[in-house]
C-alpha cells in the first residue's frame, strides 16, 4: 500500500472509533444512574448554551502516549426507547456504518457479550481486502430501569495504536429525554505518532476540531478526536431518529439525516463527497452487511 494511503488509513482507522483507555479494567468502569445524573447537572449550562445547534458538549485531552475525551448530549427520545435500540450489539452496525470511512460491520455472539468487527477505509469506495479490520469485545456492563452502560474494547490497531476503549452511558432526564455520555481514548506508540503527524502536516493540515484552544479552534490530534466523536454522535442521533419510520425506509432516512447533519459543520467535517455519491456508496455497503447477516442456506 502506498505511504500516502497508509497515512490516510491510519488517520481514519485508528481514530474511527476512539475509546476510553484511561479507566483501564472493564470491571472498574461500572457507573450508575446517580453518578450520571449528577454529571448532567454539572454540564447542564453548557448543554443549554451549546454552540453546535443541539444540546451537546465535547471535551478532549492529549496525554502522554494517549488521547481521551468525553461527549455529553441530551437525546430527544425516551430512555426505554434508546436503551432498547442501543443495547443489542447487532444494532450498532446500523449506527457505525453511517460515516464515510466505515466500509463493513459484523457481529457475533461471545461468551461475555459479543464480538463486533469494523472494516475501515478511505471515504470513497474501498474493497474489504484493502480496509483495516478492528475487532472489538462488546459488553453490556450495567443495565437497570434507569441506566445503561456499554463498553467496547480493542487491544491493538494499525501502526502501533492500542488500548481502544469506548464507554457509552445513558440515563433518563426530564422532558422524557435521555442523557448520553460517550467516553473515549486510545494509546499510541512512536510509529503511529509519526504517521499521524505526517497526516496532520499534509492532508489534515487545515482540519480543526470543535472546542476552543486559545483564540482558535483546536488543531492536531485533539481535533481529529473531536471530529470523529461528532461524526459518531450524529450517527447515533440519526439512527434513533429513524426508528419511528417504516422499517423499509429507515436506512435511507438515516443516511440522508446523517449527511445533512455533518454538512452543517463544513470547517470541521467538510469532505468532497456529494450526497448522491455518498448514498450510492452506502446503499451498496449496507446491502453487503445485510447479505452477510443472512444464514447460509436460509
Amino acid at each position: 500500500m502506498p505511504v500516502r494511503d497508509r497515512i490516510v488509513l491510519l488517520a481514519l482507522a485508528c481514530l474511527a472509533w476512539p475509546a476510553l483507555a484511561a479507566i483501564a479494567p472493564v470491571e472498574l468502569a461500572r457507573g450508575d444512574a446517580t453518578q450520571l445524573r449528577a454529571r448532567h447537572e454539572q454540564v447542564r449550562g453548557r448543554l443549554e448554551k451549546s454552540p453546535y445547534g443541539r444540546p451537546l458538549t465535547l471535551d478532549s485531552r492529549e496525554l502522554n502516549r494517549s488521547l481521551e475525551g468525553d461527549a455529553y448530549a441530551v437525546v430527544a427520545a425516551p430512555f426505554p426507547k434508546v436503551d432498547a435500540a442501543l443495547s443489542p450489539a447487532g444494532n450498532w452496525c446500523d449506527v457505525l456504518m453511517l460515516p464515510f470511512n466505515v466500509k463493513h460491520c459484523a457481529t457475533q455472539p461471545a461468551r461475555d457479550g459479543a464480538k463486533l468487527s469494523l472494516f475501515v477505509g478511505r471515504k470513497n469506495d474501498t474493497p474489504l481486502d484493502a480496509a483495516y479490520r478492528l475487532d472489538f469485545d462488546y459488553r453490556v456492563v450495567a443495565r437497570t430501569p434507569d441506566y445503561l452502560q456499554i463498553v467496547l474494547t480493542c487491544g491493538n490497531g494499525p501502526l502501533g495504536t492500542r488500548d481502544y476503549r469506548i464507554v457509552l452511558e445513558l440515563t433518563p432526564v426530564e422532558g422524557n429525554r435521555t442523557f448520553l455520555h460517550l467516553a473515549y481514548a486510545y494509546g499510541y506508540g512512536t510509529l503511529s505518532k509519526v504517521a499521524m503527524q505526517a497526516y496532520l502536516s499534509t492532508l489534515g493540515a487545515s482540519k480543526v476540531g470543535f472546542t476552543m484552544d486559545g483564540s482558535d479552534l483546536v488543531h492536531g490530534m485533539r481535533g481529529v478526536m473531536e471530529r470523529n466523536t461528532m461524526r459518531y454522535y450524529l450517527a447515533v442521533d440519526a439512527y434513533l431518529a429513524s426508528l419511528d419510520g417504516a422499517p423499509a425506509e429507515r436506512t435511507a432516512k438515516r443516511l440522508n439525516d446523517w449527511f445533512s447533519a455533518q454538512a452543517r459543520y463544513p470547517r470541521q467535517l467538510g469532505e468532497d463527497v456529494s450526497r448522491a455519491d455518498y448514498l450510492a456508496m452506502k446503499q451498496k455497503e449496507f446491502a453487503r452487511v445485510a447479505s452477510a447477516r443472512v444464514p447460509s442456506g436460509g
